[in-house]
């Protein structure tokens, strides 16, 4: 096996044994590298990768939409789908206008909902 089969290998098995928070946590920072891609991209250039770093942006942000659990429907499911649905709708509108102008609030939404993931795992850490 090369290094980068076993590399591959490795990250393979290391998101697959990972406890769902961190894999919530890695959803969001690869949504927010997409966005700080496509923000580095010239959105009039059609040879440029911005349209595929939204699209993969706003496919994240789909993925962690539908994995909301509305069994346990709350003000926080609720709020999260919204937001969440914001994200997708300003990601929609970057696209369509070939436009950076939406990206900064979807990338605040984002960030300020890392950071509440990432402070969940520390209470989580502390508390055990």
């Amino acid at each position: 096996m090369d290094q980068r089969a076993a590399a591959d290998a490795y990250r393979t098995a290391s998101i697959e044994n990972a406890p769902p928070i961190k894999i919530v946590r890695l959803l969001y920072e690869g949504a927010l590298r997409s966005l700080h891609q496509a923000e580095r991209e010239d959105p009039s250039d059609p040879s440029s990768a911005f349209i595929d770093r939204v699209e993969n942006a706003d496919a994240i942000v789909s993925e962690l939409r539908l994995a909301i659990d509305h069994s346990v429907e709350t003000d926080i499911t609720v709020d999260l789908e919204r937001l969440y649905l914001f994200c997708e709708a300003e990601l929609g509108r970057a696209g369509l206008e070939r436009s950076t102008k939406p990206l900064p609030g979807v990338r605040k939404v984002l960030a300020t909902l890392l950071d509440a993931w990432r402070s969940v795992e520390i209470e989580t850490k502390t508390s055990a």
